[in-house]
């Protein structure tokens, strides 16, 4: 009897990756509405984007950030390294601290933005969106007491938002959790171990009161369990990608491929962005020696941004999503375009980020927004104002300890 022929799968290696927390995850998703992001399997949404949104306002919700890139730099050199990769000065970074970077090319082009976490005199770790790791050592030229590992699938992490995040993670036993500042680190013990497994940090990408908490991936499983445990009287859910891109929008936080282009992923010239042209000139501190692109964004900051990030508030209830906008209610003269927008459900505005020549922002700013009713499609013409602050950004956020919620 013949046996049937092996069939060989072409596509078998390229499956995406599934985090540590999948098993978990796998079993909430109920649409099973799944995307991807660096290669990991990564949950759009489980259940409903808007229900996911209100759980982190309201009660607390749970991220997978796995896929996120995680390098360590260690070494005498680690610092110096990357002072002169980042536009930031981390000489004033002080241990268990985080500190938001960006960096860019030689030409002044945004790479990618991220943090960087302060783990000892001379032991960084970096985290970003995209895998960065051929820049890293570029970067790493000349610099020969330098060791950076890339940690990606080595960590787990989640990202723990909303106003009961704290209340939760005193239950499970964080000793001192309240205390912690924003941007600061802190260890703990986990599992009946002596050592302390469990890093804390005071960070996330919604604008409210949140963690991010990261463990070794044999623990995930085990840990997800003891904090759905604590959290379940506290409307613990977990929410995706969907959420998250409602939540960073009310803070003001930009995006990649929606806020700015990876400048070394670019075809089109000047499709990126400087830090400038994101509103993001303070992180540029030209006060320090030579970092990478100083020359050019000298001359950037000198010339001034032709383009300018900013924060509109929209008449109307209808989403200026791809909106071109004009100096003129008659839409006869160009100044920008919408990146993000939505209607914000905590705010109870219009909200979005747009890209606006620099010289019009003096000027009245009209949207023109496109959408459709019973399918039918429509147009209006809606007046926009500027928002100088984010449009979301609670005390709680900023409050140390907490207020219990």
């Amino acid at each position: 009897m013949n046996s049937m022929p092996k069939v060989t799968d072409p596509f078998a290696g390229e499956r995406l990756k599934e985090s540590p927390f999948h098993p978990r995850q796998a079993a909430l998703n109920l649409r099973d509405a799944w995307s991807s992001w660096n290669g990991y399997k990564f949950a759009d949404y489980y259940y409903d984007e808007e229900y996911e949104y209100f759980c982190i306002r309201n009660s607390c919700a749970t991220y997978d950030i796995c896929p996120m890139q995680k390098y360590i730099l260690s070494g005498p050199d680690a610092e110096a390294m990357l002072d002169r990769m980042v536009t930031r000065d981390i000489t004033k970074l002080k241990e268990n601290r985080v500190t938001y970077v960006c960096w860019c090319t030689d030409e002044g082009r945004l790479i990618d933005d991220g943090t960087i976490f302060k783990l000892g005199a001379d032991r960084f770790l970096l985290t970003c969106g995209s895998p960065s790791l051929a820049w890293l050592r570029k970067s790493a030229f000349g610099y020969d007491q330098l060791q950076i590992t890339d940690m990606s699938d080595e960590i787990a992490a989640l990202s723990f938002q909303g106003p009961t995040s704290c209340e939760v993670l005193k239950k499970m036993g964080l000793d001192g959790i309240e205390n912690l500042k924003p941007f600061c680190i802190a260890h703990f013990p986990f599992a009946g171990s002596e050592d302390a497994p469990l890093m804390v940090s005071r960070t996330g990408f919604t604008g409210d009161l949140g963690y991010e908490l990261w463990i070794s991936p044999d623990l995930a499983l085990e840990f997800w369990d003891a904090l759905y445990l604590a959290g379940e009287n506290y409307g613990i859910q977990p929410y995706g990608e969907s959420a998250t891109n409602m939540a960073r929008l009310e803070a003001g936080f930009i995006m990649p491929g929606m806020e700015f282009n990876e400048a070394l992923k670019t075809i089109h010239f000047e499709y990126d962005q400087t830090p400038f042209e994101l509103s993001l000139g303070w992180l540029v501190d030209f006060k320090k020696p030579h970092f990478n692109g100083r020359k050019a964004l000298l001359k950037a900051r000198d010339q001034g941004a032709e383009y300018t990030l900013v924060k509109l508030d929209i008449e109307g209830n209808k989403p200026a999503e791809e909106s071109f906008l004009y100096a003129d209610k008659d839409c006869s003269k160009e100044i920008g375009y919408v990146t993000s927008a939505m209607w914000s459900p905590v705010v109870k505005a219009n909200i979005a980020l747009a890209m606006v020549q620099t010289s019009a922002l003096k000027k009245t700013i009209w949207a023109e927004i496109y959408y459709s009713k019973e399918l039918r499609h429509h147009s209006k013409v809606a007046k926009c104002t500027l928002q100088q602050k984010p449009f979301w950004a609670p005390e709680r956020a900023r409050a140390t300890p907490p207020a219990a919620f």
